[in-house]
């Protein structure tokens, strides 16, 4: 029954009721400071913090709102000319909000095949830290990667599953969840298990993204443990409704190997 009523409400077309839009935030590459994807982060219709948004999803209408994210940021993407750009776009998606992945992604397919975003640069990251049913996700993270997308799993070793998830399918990209990353510049601890993590990722041929990084100090520590792909405010902070440009200058202060490193002169940037 809640299938049918989601599929009639994907058929009819339904509009979210709360007005919103989105802002964008880079994953940058450190050894090019080349924009690898944006992330497209819901924000309110005039700007406002993503909680304003979220916090009005229920039960009734996430299947809903989760279909209008897709679309609201395929279309956004392409008018900012992403595409051209050469990066990704990223779409956080919600698995208890898809019912039957081939049938929940049709209204994605048009309106990628109507803006002309190639879909092989379109990534699916979702979070596990609600509780899931594992053989679901794996039937939806499956269904996509034989569409050609790729795929993420978001806020990894703060979520329910967790490795026992990774151990049944190596999605394209895992991003470490930002508590590994803040303060890992002078928490041993962090370090040890991050540069573990990104070790096995890199076994397991999966590109690794270390989110919320906010300064220099922390940047530098990761680039030392092997990290190549980061996100967070020391880098670019989110642009609604507009593409950010990596701060080139933070990338080049934080490499130990650069003599313009100064890793005192960066402050810890506040949300």
């Amino acid at each position: 029954m809640i299938m049918s009523k989601a599929c009639s409400g994907c058929r009819d077309g339904q509009d979210f009721e709360t007005p919103f839009s989105m802002a964008f935030q880079p994953i940058v590459q450190l050894s090019s400071g080349a924009v690898f994807a944006h992330e497209a982060l819901a924000r309110g219709a005039e700007g406002q913090g993503a909680g304003t948004v979220l916090s009005t999803i229920s039960d009734q209408n996430r299947y809903v709102f989760d279909q209008q994210c897709r679309v609201k940021a395929i279309e956004l993407a392409t008018t900012l000319e992403l595409p051209q750009t050469g990066a990704n776009l990223s779409i956080n998606f919600m698995p208890n909000a898809v019912y039957e992945p081939r049938a929940c992604i049709r209204l994605t397919l048009a309106t990628a095949m109507r803006t002309g975003f190639p879909l092989n640069r379109l990534i699916f990251e979702f979070t596990e830290n609600e509780q899931l049913d594992i053989q679901h996700v794996l039937n939806i993270l499956r269904t996509y990667r034989a569409m050609g997308f790729k795929t993420a799993i978001d806020d990894f070793g703060a979520g329910y599953a967790g490795l026992n998830l990774l151990a049944k399918y190596q999605p394209d990209i895992v991003k470490l969840d930002m508590e590994l990353i803040r303060g890992v510049d002078s928490d041993r601890g962090k370090r040890v298990i991050v540069s573990h993590l990104v070790k096995m990722l890199a076994e397991l041929e999966i590109l690794t993204v270390c989110e919320g990084v906010e300064t220099i100090d922390e940047l530098s520590a990761l680039r030392d443990l092997g990290v190549d792909y980061v996100q967070g405010y020391v880098i670019a902070k989110p642009v609604f409704q507009g593409l950010a440009t990596p701060d080139l200058n933070a990338i080049i202060a934080g490499d130990t190997t650069s003599p313009r490193h100064n890793a005192d002169s960066a402050p810890r940037i506040s949300a």
